[in-house]
């Protein structure tokens, strides 16, 4: 009779975890989206191509890639598709995982690191028109509404219905994101955020060749040109109506940005990650720009469209300009301690592009 096997110490540890009720892991195999869609299909589920999503993942590389392959772990590629399909649809961390063949975990893990390694890059891909870009965005605009001189709209999302959220500030010329400040809370006043950025102190002292259009909760600046609050003669009015539609480019920015990236319009994540999130939707935002294939067109915009904004600009400052922050700074030592307390100068989260 043949001798029976010996059973080594790690086989005896093997029966011995069976015995006790130990589950071997199962692997499941991954999707491979770059491989199962062409590129229109994967512009429609993760809004890019399969160039781009290649150009983004050697950009993220050195950011993403996991120093050894232990349990499995996610490559690059697939942590970029991941977030891009986030990105695209918004939806729960657990949608998103039974979608990609990964864990609800594994999602939130993906999309705090990637959102923070695009984040990282902003100041890369988002900057305020140099020297010889200054008169493409000054030609651009005037096409649009017959604005001369400028080169950049401003715009900021203030949330009027009692919700928590971002209060994000942009400044785009007729194609791109060129500034971003991304770390107030929605109740913060428009002006109070623009006082405090780096980019009221960089203008402030370098007066930049043109002018930035912003709406009436804006002061007017030498750099800065708010519409008339009534328009009393034909000439203030034309100038209204050409304010308008340059600033229409802002507003489609908006729209492609929130279309684009569903997330954006509504965000479950404590207030650190929902800025990483947009700062990373801003980057992203910018480098497809660069492929307007891979972009929706932007809405159009009608006469109608043109005469509410005239209408909203000229309705509303009372009620916007009335926020005691856009009144200056208070006086009164408990009315400082007081907005020191609920807006500090340095916020524990988020970006001022500098």
């Amino acid at each position: 009779m043949p001798k029976p096997p010996q059973l080594t110490p790690l086989d005896v540890e093997e029966q011995r975890l069976y015995s006790e009720g130990y589950r071997q892991r199962v692997y499941v195999e991954r999707t491979k989206p770059l491989e199962q869609y062409t590129t229109e299909e994967l512009y429609v589920r993760f809004r890019f191509g399969k160039a781009d999503i290649e150009y983004l993942v050697n950009l993220l590389r050195p950011k993403l890639q996991h120093r050894t392959q232990r349990s499995h772990g996610l490559s690059v590629e697939d942590q970029i598709l991941i977030a891009l399909r986030f990105y695209a649809c918004g939806t729960f961390y657990q949608v998103v995982g039974d979608y990609m063949g990964v864990v609800k975990s594994a999602v939130c893990d993906v999309v705090r690191d990637v959102s923070i390694a695009l984040a990282s890059l902003v100041n890369e891909f988002v900057s305020f028109p140099k020297d010889n870009q200054i008169a493409q965005a000054k030609r651009s605009f005037f096409l649009l509404g017959n604005m001369p001189n400028t080169i950049g709209n401003e715009w900021e999302f203030i949330n009027r219905k009692g919700r928590h959220s971002i209060n994000v500030q942009l400044v785009c010329d007729a194609d791109l994101i060129t500034n971003c400040v991304v770390k107030w809370p929605g109740s913060v006043h428009e002006a109070r955020i623009l006082r405090e950025s780096a980019l009221y102190r960089d203008l402030q002292t370098n007066r930049p060749d043109g002018i930035i259009l912003g709406d009436s909760a804006y002061p007017l600046l030498p750099w800065l040109m708010t519409p008339f609050l009534r328009a009393n003669t034909p000439a203030q009015a034309r100038f209204n109506t050409a304010h308008c539609r340059a600033r229409c480019a802002i507003e489609c920015l908006n729209g492609v940005l929130k279309r684009c990236f569903a997330c954006l319009n509504y965000l479950r994540a404590e207030p650190q990650k929902a800025c990483n999130i947009t700062l990373a939707c801003i980057v992203l935002h910018n480098i497809a720009t660069k492929h307007p294939k891979q972009m929706p067109k932007p809405p159009q915009l009608t006469p109608l469209d043109v005469e509410e904004q005239r209408l909203y600009s000229e309705l509303l400052p009372g009620d916007r300009t009335s926020h005691p922050i856009s009144k200056g700074s208070p006086s009164h030592p408990a009315e400082k301690a007081h907005f020191s307390r609920l807006y500090p100068g340095s916020c524990p989260f988020g970006h001022d592009h500098r």
